[in-house]
């Protein structure tokens, strides 16, 4: 496979392990990160990382007609959805000007590329009934700002579609963990307070949040895989979910995460760790894309979390 490839967010969770997958198909990606570093992703004169801000329309324009990619991911955005709540204004700016920084860059510059641009399933809100496993049919009620945000780039991306003819497929991926991930997130922050307990640097208590929401949760590898492949295979203008089809419990993650590990943990709620507005169940259908692709996921909810309570462990050592 021989492309140019542009990721914005190269450095984030989905943005590593996409360069990972890249680099086993034999292709190398360039991308922007911010506020990180680039650090180790200068690996090669071919795969460069530009600390940019997508804010800054004329940077991202230059770093866009110098890399003229053939293909074009869309990964940089403010997704945690607390952040998104106590940084509105940030959270509007970065994924809603930030996307269309982007698609006027390659409106102007590669308006022949192909741009696979990264909501996700917060858009479908709280939807009756609450069991249903979501389809993309399905109405959307964003019920915070991050998934408003969401919202407004999948219209953004299919105006530029439509409009203005850009080669753009739109992915909705439903959540998604694995080695790597911030702290900012709920797997990866109980398997970090896990690993912080058994290392004796923290009390024996996780703090957690509603145990009782249930969540259609993935494999980020799993997840890269399905980006590629709408890249390779999507319509142009559609979206696709990228998801298993099954929600569990968020106490059935943590019943999973402390099975892994050999220690007494007590559980303590936390306040803080509650969600404004909280999305009781989450699943979708993936019929689409599986459709179109081929694509379904491989990697277990199970083999995930130890996965990325061993990240922890090795991050601790």
């Amino acid at each position: 496979m021989s492309r140019r490839v542009f990721i914005t967010g190269i450095t984030g969770f989905a943005g590593t392990h996409l360069v990972k997958e890249l680099r086993l198909r034999g292709v190398e990606a360039s991308g922007t990160a911010y506020p990180e570093k680039p650090g180790e992703w200068n690996a090669s004169p071919e795969e460069r990382v530009f600390v940019q801000d997508i804010i800054d329309d004329k940077g991202l324009s230059a770093l866009i007609a110098q890399a003229r990619p053939d293909w074009v991911f869309h990964l940089a955005a403010v997704s945690n959805v607390r952040h998104s709540w106590e940084k509105r204004r940030e959270t509007l700016e970065t994924n809603l000007t930030g996307t269309l920084n982007l698609f006027e860059a390659v409106r102007k510059h590669v308006p022949e590329a192909r741009v696979l641009y990264v909501s996700s399933s917060d858009v479908y809100g709280i939807l009756s009934p609450l069991s249903k496993a979501l389809s993309e049919e399905d109405a959307v009620e964003p019920v915070n700002p991050y998934a408003f945000t969401k919202i407004g780039g999948e219209i953004l991306s299919r105006f530029y579609a439509r409009i203005e003819g850009l080669d753009l497929v739109i992915a909705r991926p439903f959540p998604h963990t694995g080695p790597g991930q911030s702290p900012d997130f709920v797997c990866s922050d109980w398997a970090s307070q896990i690993a912080q307990i058994e290392k004796r640097r923290k009390e024996p208590v996780i703090k957690v949040g509603n145990l009782d929401a249930e969540r259609d949760f993935l494999d980020v590898r799993d997840v890269v895989k399905a980006y590629i492949l709408l890249m390779e295979k999507g319509e142009r203008g559609e979206i696709y979910n990228i998801c298993s089809g099954n929600a569990v419990s968020l106490k059935e993650v943590l019943d999973i995460l402390l099975s892994f590990s050999g220690e007494s943990i007590g559980i303590e709620v936390d306040p803080g760790k509650m969600r404004k507005i909280d999305i009781p169940f989450l699943a979708g259908d993936n019929r689409k894309i599986r459709r179109r692709t081929s694509w379904q996921p491989n990697i277990s909810i199970s083999r995930s979390l130890e996965d990325l309570i061993q990240y922890w462990r090795n991050c601790l050592s």
